[in-house]
């Protein structure tokens, strides 16, 4: 079985004006607010999309392997044709994007019985919120971490906010970059793109190249990428001293 360690960062969110509520399903992790308790509503849509993954998973095992972009596959459940779609325009393997496509499809399900929603997934954000939200970065040994958040205006929304990690977490990366995050219409974009991203960069030195490469990413609007002291940031962000 696996040990379960408390997200304490969860406890940091303010959802003043929501209610808040946990949903785990196996590998599943949810931290759930919306404007009224839905937890069961989400239950019932994590076990119905992790039926969809885990049964293409069964007769496609490459797909959960795999480092490289995926074939196309038109018979695929939606879920996966999703990731399959946006990690191979970001050129990484589709499990890459699986928190992020979790978090988008239960969220924008929700948004049918809910008007404002954040369904966060191990550190991967969707939402959708009536007022501006700021979301702060956590960049492990970073001086910068949790020093500074991204404020996300109403405009952008539903959007979703994803990070990838070379030096925290357990997720896999072939780079150093402390955080490397990503804000796109698409949780299931931004959590692939953040991944081949954070693994170009191996120093400081990278980060003007990351930057340059990001803008040329169709349905990104904007990020931030931290290793060490050194920050970049593109496109449409607003960064805020916390």
């Amino acid at each position: 079985m696996t040990e379960y360690r408390e997200r304490t960062y969860r406890k940091r969110v303010n959802t003043r004006d929501l209610v808040s509520f946990h949903v785990v399903v196996k590998e599943t992790d949810l931290w759930v607010s919306a404007d009224r308790n839905l937890e069961e509503e989400t239950r019932d849509l994590v076990l119905s999309y992790r039926l969809q993954l885990e049964s293409y998973i069964r007769s496609h095992q490459t797909f959960m392997t795999t480092l490289q972009p995926y074939p196309e596959d038109p018979w695929a459940p939606p879920l996966v044709r999703e990731m399959i779609k946006m990690t191979r325009s970001v050129g990484v393997g589709p499990m890459a994007s699986v928190a992020g496509a979790m978090a988008q499809f239960v969220g924008r399900d929700l948004l049918k019985s809910t008007g404002q929603i954040i369904v966060e997934n191990g550190g991967d954000i969707f939402l959708k919120a009536e007022r501006p939200i700021t979301v702060s970065i956590f960049a492990g040994e970073s001086p910068l971490s949790e020093k500074i958040g991204l404020k996300i205006p109403i405009r952008l929304m539903p959007l979703g906010i994803c990070s990838s990690s070379g030096t925290v977490g357990h997720s896999l990366s072939m780079g150093a970059a402390d955080v490397v995050c990503i804000l796109s219409s698409s949780a299931i974009l931004a959590d692939g793109a953040a991944t081949s991203l954070c693994n170009l960069i191996k120093s400081k030195r990278d980060l003007e190249t990351v930057s340059r490469r990001a803008q040329k990413i169709k349905g990104i609007f904007g990020g931030l990428a931290i290793i060490g002291d050194g920050m970049a940031t593109w496109g449409d962000v607003e960064l805020v001293a916390l």
